[in-house]
Formats: structure tokens, C-alpha cells, sequence
């Protein structure tokens, strides 16, 4: 008997700790992001310090004040990570201080505290189980509990405009609940598809009863829920502005979590359909919802989050002001990071005596390079052994972790203006962005380079670089350089390789990561 006693005993141990294990295994959060997060969840923090087998738990025993920067009484000195700006700001503002404040709010966790701190209550609950909706200013991100919409009208299937505003009618979006309906009515002044949610909640309406309990919802989603309206899932920049604004919307609902559904507010009957449909899988492990699964039904969300959305004004990273002078946002790091852990991609360099060079060649139309076979075989010649040249094309044909796995690896990243070089929010710290040419699109990817804290460089010399032709809009007939290919000259593009590739050797988290003690570092500029 005593024998059966101790398996039973061991099996309520390994039990024990395999329900454990689930519990923190949801967490799921590069380590070096554990600590920020417990300190926004203290009763998190407190669980994993006294259970015994938390995996985190040194992470729960670091210095409590460690904060990401938007969370109440977070002090400058304790933010997850501070931007450098060495250079001018061009008369934006009056000093360093200043300067370095509003780039933080532009372009990092500033912007999330911005947000929240605009955060108000259109409708009140007055008692427990009652609806509820806040919303930030513009109603460019809003929270709901127990919210009602009826899909009468819908209609998908007959339509192809993905932005559709007339859809509800009164009495079919709403709660029970308290509502400010002139506060709701002031901030409908940025009404539109992808800069508000305005159009989805002007019609919001108080009920007597709640919705749930009253038995008016044909669908109950009990599961927490992100409602998104999606830019240009073709488009890797603008596709990007959605997860990039879904990363903001988990921030500022301390909310990071798999388990969560992920709707598609796209009023049209297409299907969802995009090379980098991949990266939904960072964000939810359910397969995304199409609003149309809703069509002709009553649904109550529980607990929804209305995204921020891509092209908001001054939003991220579309449509952004950003000073000059700046580099290095958190924010922008951090989604990397995120990114690069749920997708288990290592870091498998620096190598000892290569620098990794990947250039991504187009397959388009237009902005090809006319001598790229000739520029390869004469970097590969004259940089043979300094180098390990990569030439490869992202298309279908490539599943899109393989990427970033590619590109995470590279030391020197290039290609000519275009979506691909979104792939340099994945480099890592000590690389280099190549633009071979901006088209007169001069602070699109350079901006973006910015933000990540990477090193940009693009063509220096335009009397050695050789356009096909004037170049016209397909369509409209005007000029403009976006639309011709070009040649470029073998010796300027090989000096400007050469100028990277010393800036990696220099760099650093490059001389840190390969562990070795270098002779003194040459003079180079600080400015990103």
C-alpha cells in the first residue's frame, strides 16, 4: 500500500508541475521583455516568486522599477530603452532634452502613453455585467465589454468595397450602459476607413437591458477579441502598419497572450489572402475571423479591442512625423525581438572572418537593377574574402519565416526602394540597410531604418547611376524615377559595400556578439 501511495503521490507532483508549466509557457515573451511585463503585473510576479517551479523566477527577482516607459510613475532612467539623438533636429525644437522627448513620443513608448493618457469613458456601466466602452481620442483605439452588433445588414457576399460605413443601423450597435453621446459625437472629426473607428460606433446605443442576459445575441464570444481593419496584405510596408499597430494595441492593453481571437473588420466578401499571413501566428494561435462568419447575426463580444488602426494621423508608421536627428525607438526593438521569439529564429552569427551580405533582388516591373549579375560577380571578385554573398528573391516560393530567418542572419542588407526592405526591422543591431536607390522616396526606409535603430546607407553619387529611361506612372503618364530600372556603377556600389562593411566591424554589439578583443576602433560618425 505504501508503494501505491508514493506513485500516487509522485503523479500529483508531476501533475503539479505540468499544470505549471502550461501557465508560464502561455507567457511566451523573449526573456529579456519578462521582467517589464511582471513589473506591469505584480500579481504575476508575486505567483511566479512563490510557486516553486516558475521558470522565470529570476526574472520576477529583478529590480521592480524596470518599466517600458508608458506605465504610471515609470522614470525616464528605468525605461526598457532610451533613443540616441547625436544629430540636429533641424530647429523642431529648443534643446537636447526636448528633442530626444519627442522623438520617444513620435516614434516609441511614448506614443503609447500619449494614447493612453487620452483614454476616456464614452458609456458607463452602472452595475456589474453591465456593457462598457472606452475609447482614445478620435476613436482611433477603443475597449468594450459586453458590446452588441447586429450583422443584419451586412451583406458581404454582394460587395467588394472592404470599408464599407453603412452597415448598422440604430439600435444595432450598443449596451447597457451610461452613454456621453456628445463626447462620442466630438471626436468623429477623423472618420475614416483606416484612421478611426468612428464609422463602426457613431451609432452606438444605450439599452435598458443587457444584451447577453437578455437572450439578443445569436453568437457569444466569450473569448477575448481584436477587431482590425487591415491595409494592403500585398504590400509588406503596409501590411506592416498593421502588426506593427496591433504590437501598440497589446501594449496598451497589457494583454500578450495567444488565446485571443483575431477578426478581420472587411466589409467586402474577399478573401484574406497575403505572403505574410504567417505573422498572425505571432499574435493569436487561432486561425483569423472574417466578419463576414457574422453575417444576418446578433453577436455579443464580451471583452473586444478595436485595433489602432495603419493610416491613423501621425499614427505609426504610416503618415508620421519624426524629427530629425533621432535614431533607436524601443518600441520598434521590441517588436522585433517579439517577432524573432514566437518565431524561434536564432541569431547563428556574427561569423569569425565574414561579413553576411543578403541582396534581395526584385522581381517586378520596375526598379530592377539592369547590371545586377555584373555587380555580384565583381563584389564577390574584389570582397571575396571578406564576404559571404547572399542574392536571393522573397516570393511565394520562399514561406516567409524563412525570411526573416535570412535576414535576421545578415550583417549587410540590400535591395532597391521597395516593400521588401521591411524586412530590416529584423536585422540585427550591429547591421546595415542598403537602399541601392530611393527614387526620390528619400525618407520612407531611411525613417524606418530610424526606428530600428539600424545604420542606413543609400546611392551617394547620381552621375553614376544610369536610368533606363525618364519613367511614367503605368496609368497616369507622369514621371517619376519609381517607375524605370537602372544600372549603377560596379566601382561606387563596391566603395559603399566597403563603407558598411567597416561599420559592422566596428560596431560595438558586432565586436561584443563575437567575442573577441579588437585593436582600438576607427573614428566613425555616431548618427544613424
Amino acid at each position: 500500500m505504501q508503494f501505491l501511495s508514493d506513485i500516487l503521490i509522485l503523479i500529483h507532483f508531476f501533475n503539479q508541475i505540468e499544470c505549471q508549466s502550461k501557465i508560464w509557457q502561455k507567457l511566451n515573451l523573449p526573456h529579456e521583455h519578462i521582467p517589464y511585463f511582471f513589473n506591469s503585473n505584480p500579481g504575476l510576479r508575486k505567483k511566479c516568486l512563490k510557486e516553486e517551479f516558475c521558470p522565470h523566477k529570476e526574472h520576477a527577482q529583478q529590480n521592480a522599477t524596470k518599466c517600458w516607459g508608458y506605465e504610471k510613475n515609470c522614470k525616464m532612467s528605468n525605461r526598457l530603452f532610451l533613443p540616441e539623438c547625436p544629430g540636429s533636429s533641424n530647429g523642431w525644437v529648443n534643446d537636447k532634452q526636448e528633442q530626444i522627448e519627442l522623438f520617444w513620443k513620435q516614434g516609441d513608448f511614448g506614443y503609447i502613453k500619449e494614447r493612453l493618457g487620452e483614454m476616456k469613458t464614452y458609456c458607463q456601466p452602472e452595475n456589474p455585467g453591465d456593457s462598457k466602452l472606452e475609447c482614445v481620442d478620435h476613436l482611433r483605439m477603443c475597449r468594450a465589454k459586453n458590446i452588441f452588433f447586429d450583422f443584419a445588414d451586412l451583406n458581404s457576399k454582394y460587395s467588394n468595397d472592404r470599408y464599407r460605413e453603412d452597415i448598422f443601423k440604430q439600435g444595432q450597435v450598443g449596451g447597457r450602459c451610461k452613454l456621453d453621446s456628445d463626447l462620442l459625437r466630438k471626436n468623429g472629426d477623423h472618420k475614416s476607413p483606416l484612421q478611426s473607428w468612428y464609422s463602426e460606433l457613431q451609432l452606438f446605443q444605450e439599452f435598458e437591458t443587457k444584451p447577453i442576459d437578455d437572450k439578443k445575441c445569436d453568437i457569444v464570444v466569450n473569448e477575448p477579441t481584436f477587431l482590425i481593419k487591415l491595409d494592403a496584405g500585398v504590400n509588406m510596408y503596409h501590411h506592416f502598419c498593421d502588426f506593427i499597430n496591433l504590437y501598440v494595441t497589446q501594449h496598451a492593453n497589457n494583454s500578450f497572450l495567444q488565446n485571443v481571437n483575431i477578426v478581420f473588420w472587411d466589409t467586402s466578401g474577399s478573401d484574406y489572402w497575403s505572403y505574410f499571413s504567417d505573422m498572425w501566428k505571432v499574435f493569436s494561435n487561432k486561425k483569423p475571423i472574417h466578419i463576414r462568419v457574422y453575417d444576418k447575426k446578433k453577436v455579443c463580444f464580451r471583452d473586444a479591442v478595436f485595433s489602432f488602426l495603419a493610416r491613423m494621423r501621425f499614427g505609426l508608421f504610416y503618415n508620421m512625423p519624426l524629427i530629425y536627428g533621432c535614431h533607436g525607438s524601443g518600441l520598434f526593438r521590441s517588436f522585433s525581438e517579439h517577432v524573432l521569439h514566437r518565431f524561434k529564429i536564432s541569431q547563428e552569427g556574427p561569423l569569425e572572418d565574414k561579413i553576411r551580405i543578403t541582396f534581395l533582388a526584385r522581381g517586378t516591373q520596375f526598379r530592377n537593377i539592369l547590371n545586377q549579375d555584373q555587380i555580384v560577380k565583381e563584389i564577390r571578385k574584389k570582397l571575396g574574402k571578406k564576404i559571404e554573398l547572399k542574392l536571393v528573391t522573397y516570393d511565394i516560393h520562399v514561406p516567409f519565416v524563412d525570411q526573416i530567418k535570412t535576414t535576421h542572419n545578415s550583417d549587410i542588407f540590400m535591395s532597391m526602394h521597395g516593400s521588401g526592405l521591411t524586412h530590416l526591422l529584423f536585422l540585427p543591431d550591429w547591421a546595415t540597410v542598403f537602399e541601392i536607390h530611393n527614387c526620390e522616396d528619400k525618407d520612407c526606409y531611411a525613417d524606418l531604418a530610424r526606428l530600428r535603430g539600424i545604420k542606413y546607407f543609400t546611392w551617394e553619387n547620381e552621375s553614376k547611376v544610369y536610368p533606363q529611361d525618364d519613367g511614367k506612372h503605368p496609368q497616369l503618364g507622369t514621371p517619376h524615377k519609381k517607375f524605370t530600372n537602372y544600372s549603377f556603377d560596379t566601382k561606387e556600389f563596391i566603395r559603399i559595400v566597403n563603407k558598411m562593411i567597416e561599420y559592422v566591424k566596428n560596431h560595438p554589439k558586432y565586436r561584443e556578439k563575437l567575442g573577441k578583443k579588437y585593436p582600438k576602433m576607427t573614428e566613425q560618425k555616431s548618427e544613424l
